[in-house]
């Protein structure tokens, strides 16, 4: 990542028309696949993400059973039609380290010790990438697992900050990160006001940093309305359907 030669500002505004604090278009639809437990669709702009819960259920691979909880397994993975050049299928060691982040962005939420012996099974794709695919995946994992019934603390949404241009900017897109100085992945469980995943690439000053993680708590606390009308919506449609 570094500064390039594209201005990513002009006229306090960002080369696709948004101000510095301002989300992306987002869409969210939940229950969007009928064979799994819980699923959602979540677009950030031009990134695109479905996520599908199975579970609790009993996995095939015994010897990964916990006594004392379930195991919460993700698997994040991009299309081969995501992004510009065609991807490989098989997962890249990028997808297997995003799986391990999301997991752990998921795993304080859930209340897993409600079943032991069993594994909560996550499935995320990306159908289009054009940045912040982490942080939408965490927005639809989330919301998955809440459709599928399992027990959470609360909702878990995402949006990442980067440094363009010398300004902070709020859910930057692929360009902005190519381009930027830097990137500030953020996940916030709001109703906890627990940060569940925090991660920077590039360099931030302490102020910096500090006005990063308001912009993002700001920016979060709005996708977490937008989840829970998602919800509202498709169990009120259920009812007025009954």
């Amino acid at each position: 990542m570094g500064k390039g030669k594209v201005k990513l500002v002009e006229g306090g505004l960002r080369h696709d028309g948004r101000r510095l604090d301002e989300l992306r278009p987002i869409t969210i639809s939940v229950g969007v696949l009928k064979n799994a437990n819980g699923s959602a669709l979540v677009e950030y702009g031009r990134t695109k993400v479905l996520a599908a819960v199975y579970g609790p259920r009993e996995p095939q691979m015994k010897h990964i059973l916990l006594p004392n909880r379930a195991v919460i397994r993700c698997r994040y993975h991009m299309a081969s039609f995501s992004t510009y050049e065609r991807k490989s299928p098989t997962l890249s060691r990028r997808e297997i380290e995003l799986s391990k982040v999301i997991r752990e962005a998921l795993e304080p939420v859930i209340i897993s010790e409600l079943y032991p012996r069993t594994s909560i099974d996550v499935f995320i794709e990306v159908i289009n990438a054009d940045g912040g695919t982490r942080t939408a995946s965490v927005t639809a994992a989330s919301l998955a697992l809440a459709e599928a019934g399992i027990p959470m603390k609360g909702l878990v949404a995402g949006v990442a900050v980067g440094k363009i241009d010398g300004y902070l900017a709020l859910d930057i897109d692929e360009v902005e990160d190519m381009y930027g100085e830097a990137d500030m992945p953020v996940a916030i469980a709001p109703s906890l006001r627990q940060i569940t995943l925090l991660q920077l690439n590039g360099v931030l000053t302490p102020g910096e940093f500090t006005q990063a993680l308001e912009l993002a708590r700001k920016g979060v606390e709005v996708i977490h309305e937008m989840q829970k009308e998602a919800l509202k919506k498709k169990y009120l449609d259920v009812k007025v359907e009954e």
